[in-house]
């Protein structure tokens, strides 16, 4: 992971990135303190324990982190891509007071490889098996 050189000012959002892709690196829930130490490791420069779990905490606010108790602490694991993407998804829907418009508008647009696993999706919810 490229660290920004630790003299100059961050952009808006590049330590909420960091944090991110330090959690998706993982591949494990982190604890606030694990997250510091990996970025401080990685060049980061020095990061106070507090805006660590600011930002962990706004990261879960915002839905693109899970949160677990951790004994005293939180864990912190990043959400799968395909999640975000579906919460999206839903959130367009959501927003738009013709849904059937919108859903119609979306399968007409798919292949015909997509078209079948999203049959096959609809099919096994009936079933009982989701399995993506």
């Amino acid at each position: 992971m490229e660290m920004p050189d630790r003299s100059a000012r961050r952009r808006a959002g590049e330590l909420s990135g960091l944090v991110l892709d330090t959690l998706r690196r993982a591949g494990a829930s982190l604890t606030a303190a694990e997250v510091r130490r990996c970025l401080v490791e990685a060049g980061a420069g020095p990061l106070a324990y507090t805006t660590v779990v600011t930002i962990l905490s706004r990261l879960h606010e915002q839905g693109l982190a899970e949160r677990f108790r951790a004994g005293r602490a939180y864990a912190y694991l990043a959400v799968a891509d395909s999640a975000l993407a579906a919460r999206r998804m839903r959130r367009v829907l959501d927003d738009h007071y013709d849904r059937e418009a919108v859903l119609a508008s979306f399968v007409q647009d798919l292949s015909s490889d997509d078209e079948r696993r999203l049959r096959e999706l609809l099919g096994d919810l009936g079933t009982g098996d989701r399995e993506v």
